[in-house]
């Protein structure tokens, strides 16, 4: 006689991923479209300003209600590391949420769950949030239990600025370390 094991499974799943574009189409008109179908989309405009910040906003909605699964297989690894040819890793890591935003392209956001190893590599990319580490010695909820956070840096128009400040080029490397200095200037003064 075999049981099934009651207890929800620790098996990896494939990490999610959301796009959401602009398209051009002839002339100077634009629409903006999300890979989620169930998503309602402005109809076709020649108004891209008005386009660009319906779409930041749009990419924000998805990152504010979506959680972080944290048994998600790397969502960039399972694309072969495509999003960082250039340098190779193994995916390991909890599990995080980023934004990708090109701001010299500036028509495509994606959400993509990743692991903590490939999130640095990836160009463009901010971190939104990190899944909880569920506690393995008590059974876990059927649903992920983590909410993704608010976005490290608010953009304009309701959406996502990924430009990076003057002097540094990286994002995420920008925000561990202003995570990890002091927060008085009179620390180490003696005072």
């Amino acid at each position: 006689m075999t049981t099934a094991n009651s207890e929800s499974s620790t098996e990896r799943i494939p990490g999610r991923a959301w796009t959401v574009r602009i398209t051009g189409h002839g002339g100077r008109a634009a629409s903006v479209t999300c890979s989620t179908a169930a998503c309602r989309m402005p109809p076709r405009s020649e108004d891209l300003t008005a386009l660009h910040a319906f779409a930041a906003a749009h990419a924000a909605a998805h990152a504010k209600v979506a959680t972080i699964n944290p048994d998600a297989y790397c969502h960039c690894g399972s694309q072969r590391c495509g999003a960082h040819p250039d340098t190779k890793t193994s995916c390991a890591g909890g599990v995080v949420m980023i934004l990708r935003h090109d701001p010299i392209v500036r028509r495509v956001w994606s959400l993509e769950e990743v692991c903590e190893m490939c999130a640095p590599l990836i160009p463009h990319a901010t971190v939104l949030g990190r899944a909880a580490r569920p506690n393995r010695t008590t059974k876990r909820p059927a649903t992920p239990a983590a909410q993704v956070t608010a976005p490290a840096r608010p953009g304009i128009a309701g959406g996502f600025s990924s430009a990076p400040a003057e002097g540094d080029a990286d994002p995420v490397r920008r925000s561990r370390r202003a995570s990890q200095r002091p927060r008085s200037r009179r620390s180490g003064q003696g005072h």
